[in-house]
């Protein structure tokens, strides 16, 4: 039986140990090692690498706009019921858009496409026209349906006429934030959304041949109990999304201003929040869905899985994905690009954005080179938290080095796991074990080389 399909083995002692604070690795290095002394000829050098290897591209365009805060929200957005506030900002986009496609080679084709926020929908459907317009002006877009270009929707703020349009535009995957169909936890978060607005997205969305629907849910939130947990997921499980993802709320209200209107008090305990992960879980194991890795869930027959289950998945800023085989450029404010071996971030506040695009400048305000190392340990950390395997031979002959000697003090760290039973190292791989694919996070903190500076940075805990 594939370890894909297995059950998860629950040890509640095992996860109380490892459950550390780290991070959740979109990417390696992590975001805290970007720095602002990334130059205009470092983003040069990596744009030219870019173009010589002719890769495929991703594009994800940030759209920061919601209508009403979400109390737990961690994201960069701006809560507005001005809608006039769009028409700026898609103006700087689209200039940030023309500038990068005068840079990278008009022949590489867009094989994956992503609008996140905010609230994406959150711009009227002109709008969404024209920026699909000017994006597909300036990069070269498929015309067939075969790309994966998706965008994130709030169901209780979306109606089935725009799902359409978008449809039309060339959108294909819709991931929309349920969180949790209780009232009272509704109430406490300020995210509204019912059972009735969500089917009802959902059959508009079937009925226009969206390729996949996905839902993420929250465990963790002020007043979920089990009870009122087990009755959202079995209403997520009688509506069938393709994907799910099921997020732990990490209470920083030091970072978040938002989750300062969260009481505390309402918060489960770290043990009841382990219960409603194991009940979670089981459920949709239950229901037929297979664990990915870290928080993602999907269908046996979903490309997740089959890119798994073939050694193809990849990690990115999105999360998993079946494309690791692309750039990706990011456009709009905090957004983050990956290309040629490097990492380049926009400004995180919006006026800065605007006001860099506005007077000729680029938007970026820091980005990070990776070294040699850099480059090994992220692929390093790849296999582990998409594939529970790392293996030495490919390790070894992708960057020319001897794995197992280049790993040795890793491998002494990792005893004690083995000891536990979490990972089982061979000859030729590490393996990570039943037991310890809930701790993946962890274990990929292993090998990395920057959690061993004196600089702290805080995290969320594992799970």
């Amino acid at each position: 039986m594939s370890l894909f399909s297995q059950p998860l083995q629950w040890d509640k002692d095992l996860l109380s140990k490892y459950d550390l604070a780290g991070p959740r690795y979109t990417s390696y290095p992590t975001a805290p090692q970007f720095h602002e002394s990334f130059s205009d000829q470092d983003f040069m050098a990596a744009v030219t690498r870019s173009n010589q290897s002719a890769r495929p591209l991703s594009l994800y365009i940030h759209i920061p706009f919601c209508e009403a805060l979400c109390f737990y929200c961690g994201c960069n957005k701006v809560v507005t019921n001005n809608k006039a506030r769009a028409q700026p900002y898609l103006d700087s986009v689209a200039k940030e858009i023309a500038n990068a496609s005068r840079l990278f080679d008009g022949n590489r084709m867009v094989k994956q496409l992503h609008w996140g926020g905010g609230t994406p929908t959150f711009i009227s459907d002109d709008e969404m026209f024209e920026l699909m317009k000017v994006t597909r002006t300036h990069f070269k877009l498929l015309d067939d349906d075969s790309g994966e270009y998706s965008i994130e929707v709030h169901p209780g703020k979306v109606s089935g006429k725009t799902m359409g349009h978008l449809r039309n535009l060339g959108f294909n995957r819709v991931s929309m934030g349920v969180q949790d169909f209780d009232p009272n936890v509704q109430l406490a978060v300020n995210r509204f959304n019912s059972r009735q607005e969500v089917q009802a997205l959902i059959n508009d969305l079937r009925s226009q041949d969206y390729h996949s629907i996905s839902m993420d849910l929250i465990y963790g939130l002020p007043k979920q109990t089990l009870k009122s947990v087990d009755e959202t997921l079995a209403q997520v499980i009688d509506l069938s999304p393709d994907r799910l993802s099921l997020f732990n709320y990490a209470h920083m209200p030091h970072l978040f201003k938002s989750q300062e209107l969260i009481k505390a008090d309402d918060l489960p305990s770290p043990l009841q929040k382990l219960e409603l992960l194991h009940m979670a879980i089981e459920r949709l194991q239950d229901a037929g869905y297979v664990y990915i890795g870290m928080d993602h869930f999907a269908k046996p027959n979903d490309s997740l899985v089959i890119a798994q289950q073939q050694g193809k998945l990849q990690r990115n800023f999105q999360g998993y994905s079946t494309h690791g085989d692309c750039d990706l450029l990011a456009f709009g404010v905090s957004a983050i690009s990956a290309f040629g071996d490097c990492y380049v971030q926009n400004a995180k506040n919006l006026l800065d954005y605007q006001a860099r695009i506005h007077n000729q400048e680029h938007a970026r305000i820091r980005g990070l080179q990776l070294s040699e190392e850099d480059i090994i340990r992220k692929d390093a950390i790849n296999q582990l938290i998409c594939h529970f395997e790392l293996n030495f031979d490919l390790l070894s002959q992708g960057h020319g080095i001897n794995a197992r000697e280049y790993f040795s003090n890793e491998l002494a760290e990792l005893r004690p796991m083995v000891d536990d039973g979490l990972v089982q190292i061979g000859a030729q791989s590490i393996k990570v074990l039943d037991a310890g694919r809930l701790l993946i996070r962890r274990i990929c903190m292993v090998f990395d080389a920057y959690l061993k500076s004196s600089e702290q940075i805080r995290y969320s805990k594992v799970i």
